[in-house]
């Protein structure tokens, strides 16, 4: 019979494999960004709050800190790995009022986590008080992490539009909670259930937007395509007019050539 630590272990694993799809689903964002040069109305609020959900985690993963949580080190690790990355590319192409805002976020957000970890290491030694400490700290930051998409969300529902809210993400990070909460739930961590489990909530509730959405937000991209075909056509007939006028016009008013020998 598979002991509970050894499900546990599995399950884990299994919570590696989808995080690390979860962190990586934005890339397709970030192609689009990268290819338009610019943010557009992508907020960079989630993956703020995912970068400091991921150093807050990673502490709380060392051994020092709450021993037997290597697969929740790993996979919090490669997230800030991933989430600095992601950060970098947005910071490239945002303009300077938002680029400036990104940069204050993200000093103060290295300025917690650098807070904390000297905190919980300094003023206390044992597991337990570490564990607490960091976890309760974890617990907050991991729930502002799954209510940054509610902007996103409130978006949605004034455009009725899905566009700006990717449903790889959405689906990613409902699977992942789902898997975190089960892990939480086979050894108690109360720490780990408490975010995962609002997460899985807010993905259930970001699921059901882009079913209702999906189909509206097809028709608002083919309206916006035809306007920008139309718009191309006018640009182009227009730039031939002006040519054609000024053609016109050179021909109306250039000078004849008199002949000034008359027999």
């Amino acid at each position: 019979m598979v002991s509970a630590e050894a499900l546990r272990t599995l399950v884990g694993i299994i919570g590696n494999i989808i995080c690390l799809f979860f962190y990586l689903s934005p890339v397709p964002t970030f192609v689009r960004i990268w290819k338009k040069g610019a943010v557009e109305d992508y907020s960079a609020l989630p993956y703020l709050a995912t970068l400091m959900s991921c150093m807050v985690w990673t502490l709380y993963g060392l051994p020092i800190v709450h021993p037997g949580s290597t697969l929740v080190f790993t996979i919090s690790f490669l997230g800030v790995v991933i989430e600095t990355i992601l950060l970098i590319i947005f910071l490239i192409f945002s303009d300077k009022k938002k680029r400036l805002k990104l940069l204050l976020l993200l000093f103060l957000e290295l300025f917690i986590i650098a807070l904390l970890a000297t905190l919980s290491l300094t003023l206390f030694h044992s597991y337990k008080k570490r564990s607490l400490i960091v976890g309760v700290v974890g617990v907050s930051f991991s729930i502002v992490m799954y209510f940054s998409p509610l902007s996103v969300m409130k978006l949605v529902i004034s455009t009725k539009s899905v566009e700006f809210m990717p449903f790889s993400l959405s689906l990613a990070a409902f699977f992942n909670c789902l898997v975190w909460s089960t892990y939480a739930l086979i050894r108690f961590d109360p720490f780990i259930l408490v975010p995962n489990g609002l997460g899985v909530v807010f993905g259930v509730a970001q699921l059901i937007l882009y079913g209702v959405y999906y189909k509206s937000t097809n028709k608002i991209m083919e309206e916006r395509k035809d306007k920008e075909v139309i718009l191309s056509d006018v640009m182009v007939v227009s730039s031939i007019q002006l040519q054609h006028n000024k053609i016109t016009s050179t021909t109306t008013f250039a000078p004849h050539d008199h002949d000034s020998n008359k027999d």
